[in-house]
């Protein structure tokens, strides 16, 4: 069986067409399509961040929201940018969301995505280290947060506590067992795909990633998840990886869905982003019975375990319910995924 979930970038903005007028808006409709994608049988809830943007961002509080108003869901973000993030102080986060959300979260970090601003990370209060590239920044701090889940004690104990400690030296608190497993990293390329492999984390592949072979990108997507799958094997982790793949599918069931999305089935396309080439994934859009067929021609869809649609949350919590629900019905069933 494999897992379907919706990815929300959490765009708002005050144009009148739009759902989402505010970051409050934004916020509350995200838990309420959270709860309504439960409800259809959904199996994830998934949140980008961004920084400097009129997008969602700092994820803990919204994670925890979710977590207390649903029971079954898993939820998860999609990528968390570790440049900006004190691996210390988000593992103190983290833990804590996970337990509110009795041990629900998958969290998705990484180096990052392209900035609204020119190094963003640096009114955050991080840099580089000598040597070293925004990217290694990144990959350096999910490496101390790894660690830390991993809930060993490594700091030394005051003499004389305020508050009694246990025995030996101290972890992070509150600590949320297994969470170590439940990291993933959003990789863009075959090399960061091995990588983390190597860390023994699961692996989310977007709708983009660099253009290495030419290939159309269902079929370098495919290559990757291959990759990484071999990779993890090789370093002889315990435990079985999970996979997911992001796709924009709208089954066009009703005159709105025709409206909206009707001329918007594209191909993949080529374009430079942080100076790499890179290729986008096509978005699909048709009748169920066509768009299933097209589906069953995605390679990575297959190589994958977990599948996240990304949905235009602008539209309102109904509209996107109402597709997680055509897809679900319509197209899920045919190719095997419920």
């Amino acid at each position: 069986m494999k897992k379907i979930g919706f990815l929300s970038f959490g765009h708002w903005s005050p144009s009148q067409q739009s759902a989402t007028r505010s970051a409050q808006d934004v916020l509350l409709q995200s838990i309420d399509l959270a709860i309504a994608a439960e409800e259809l049988g959904a199996d994830g809830a998934y949140f980008r961040v961004h920084h400097f943007a009129r997008q969602l961002a700092s994820p803990f509080p919204l994670l925890a929201a979710v977590g207390a108003r649903t029971r079954r869901i898993e939820i998860g973000t999609g990528v968390i940018d570790m440049r900006y993030e004190n691996p210390f102080y988000m593992a103190e986060d983290a833990g804590a969301a996970d337990l509110i959300a009795g041990s629900r979260l998958q969290l998705g970090i990484s180096r990052g995505s392209p900035e609204q601003v020119i190094d963003g990370w640096r009114y955050f209060g991080y840099a580089p280290a000598p040597g070293e590239t925004d990217a290694d920044m990144g990959r350096r701090h999910a490496e101390v947060f790894l660690q830390i889940l991993g809930g060993k004690g490594f700091a030394q104990p005051n003499p004389r506590p305020m508050f009694a400690n246990p025995p030996g030296l101290l972890r992070i608190e509150p600590h949320s067992e297994g969470l170590r497993d439940r990291i993933w990293w959003g990789s863009a390329s075959d090399a960061t795909a091995v990588w983390a492999a190597r860390q023994g984390m699961n692996l989310q592949s977007s709708t983009l990633k660099a253009d290495e072979t030419g290939e159309p990108f269902h079929v370098q997507q495919a290559r990757q998840i291959r990759a990484y799958r071999e990779a993890w094997q090789a370093a002889g982790h315990k435990r079985a990886p999970r996979v997911s793949v992001s796709r924009s599918i709208f089954p066009l069931v009703t005159d709105q869905d025709r409206q909206y999305f009707g001329a918007d089935g594209t191909r993949d396309q080529i374009g430079v982003i942080d100076d790499m080439r890179a290729i986008f994934g096509r978005s699909y859009a048709d009748e169920p019975d066509r768009l299933v067929d097209q589906l069953r021609g995605d390679e990575a869809i297959a190589e994958a375990d977990t599948l996240l649609l990304t949905v235009p949350n602008q539209l309102g919590v109904t509209y996107n319910a109402h597709v997680i629900e055509a897809i679900l019905t319509h197209v899920a069933p045919s190719l095997g995924w419920r």
